[in-house]
């Protein structure tokens, strides 16, 4: 009993050590990002805003939890048994992440607004995917996904009227 117990284990340790390992990722990110543009609230208050503008301090909030959603969506993916589909959706997935990761340079760091809005125009595109090929493996996962699809739609609107505004 107790030599059938130990492969269980171990594929529970690698469970949650893969789990670490994309909320790492995911963090990580978010730090570069942040690394990027540390006065990224002082840029957001000195530009022409549209009305329906959130303030600044909402976006860490709401980041915090969007890349904890994207990184369980990610295991929960990374965990399902048909490996090859699975290796697949993790590809989109993660090429959704590098785009989310050149936007806040490109928009906060060298104030390039057109260029930050063609970067999330791809990386709304890229997530879609990235939520249709999660949906096909895990509905959990593609309903992780869903806040932070409607963000990046919501944000890609304010990039554009932002871009408008100070052009």
């Amino acid at each position: 009993m107790a030599a059938s117990a130990t492969p269980t284990r171990r594929r529970g340790a690698r469970n949650w050590a893969a789990l670490a390992a994309f909320l790492a990722v995911t963090y990580c990110v978010a730090a570069l990002g942040a690394l990027a543009s540390a006065d990224a609230g002082e840029v957001y208050r000195s530009l022409e805003r549209p009305d329906w503008a959130p303030p600044a301090w909402l976006f860490g909030p709401v980041w915090t939890v969007l890349y904890a959603a994207m990184a369980v969506a990610a295991w929960l993916v990374w965990r399902h048994p048909d490996r090859s589909r699975a290796r697949t959706a993790l590809v989109w997935w993660s090429a959704q992440l590098l785009l989310n990761l050149a936007w806040t340079p490109l928009f906060f760091g060298a104030r390039q607004y057109g260029l930050a809005l063609l970067d999330i125009g791809l990386l709304l595109a890229t997530l879609t995917i990235t939520v249709i090929r999660f949906l096909r493996l895990s509905r959990a996962a593609a309903l992780l996904l869903a806040p932070y699809l409607l963000w990046v739609a919501f944000a890609t609107a304010l990039n554009a009227a932002i871009w408008h505004l100070n052009a």
